[in-house]
């Protein structure tokens, strides 16, 4: 039997803690050291199982069409980036959340996206040319299907290039949640590279406009260097910044580094319009 002040003491150290969403491996793991301080002897698994039978810990499952559930421990009322970041070991928050927690913009989310790196794989020795360009950016984006629900929020799961991580950094959310997410020089490469994923082209101009007074081109030259993408992403990102008003000093750097190909904004364009300063296929009257 579990007395009532080791399950209040397991709720007072629960609630103390910053972080508020649990694996269920973690959560073990935090509910032993706290028994081995109080000298308590049930096993973890028996203190979660009182602590969730008291109403005091939320066992929460998260569904998704095409995958198993996920099942997590929350500690209250979870935050949703939270509980995004929780869903895979060694996630960041990128994209639109990213977007979000910069307030780069004043949207309340209800789709958020956490990013697992893939190992690293070969550099790509196929040489980049025009027909093949055309090809890849002229049908639609690919777009992720490792999705979960829960509530009213919609959790994707990316399986982003592998970077070491370049350009994550230590947050303290909204609700006081010890997050990692994407910086902003990061954030604005990122959304301009998959603009499917921070709500469309009109979104990331909107982001860049509200970042221009506060961003580094030095640092966002260095992420693009970083990434070291096959395609000519720098004629995307000289155009944003050039459209959020940022002066031809800010933009030079972005326009030396060549203007080799036609490229373009975003995949699967219809109606387009091409602007020869860049080079770039961008939706007319954008």
């Amino acid at each position: 039997m579990i007395s009532d002040p080791v399950l209040d003491a397991m709720e007072k150290a629960l609630r103390a803690s910053a972080r508020k969403v649990f694996a269920v491996n973690e959560l073990l793991l935090f509910l032993a050291a706290q028994a081995e301080a109080l000298h308590c002897t049930a096993r973890p698994t028996v203190l979660m199982d009182r602590l969730v039978e008291a109403g005091l810990v939320t066992e929460l499952s998260l569904k998704s069409p095409d995958y198993p559930p996920i099942r997590r421990y929350a500690v209250g009322d979870p935050s949703p980036f939270e509980l995004a970041q929780s869903l895979r070991g060694g996630a960041y928050l990128s994209h639109a959340s990213a977007v979000s927690l910069l307030g780069l913009n004043d949207q309340i989310p209800k789709t958020l996206y956490g990013n697992k790196e893939q190992s690293p794989k070969p550099v790509p020795t196929t040489p980049l040319s025009q027909e093949r360009l055309d090809r890849a950016f002229r049908g639609s984006p690919r777009r992720s299907n490792y999705f979960y629900r829960h509530a009213e929020y919609h959790f994707v799961l990316l399986s982003g290039k592998n970077t070491q991580d370049f350009g994550v950094e230590a947050m303290t959310g909204p609700h006081g949640e010890p997050l990692r997410v994407t910086n902003l020089e990061r954030t604005l490469l990122d959304i301009a590279v998959r603009p499917i994923y921070a709500g469309g082209v009109y979104q990331v101009l909107e982001a860049y406009r509200t970042a221009a007074d506060r961003l580094s081109v030095s640092g966002l030259l260095e992420a693009l260097k970083k990434l070291d993408y096959v395609y000519p992403y720098h004629q995307v990102l000289g155009f944003y910044l050039e459209k959020a008003g940022l002066p031809a000093e800010k933009t030079k750097p972005f326009r030396d580094l060549g203007l080799e190909w036609d490229f373009y904004l975003t995949h699967g364009l219809r109606d387009f319009e091409h602007v020869p300063s860049w080079r770039l296929y961008v939706p007319r009257g954008f």
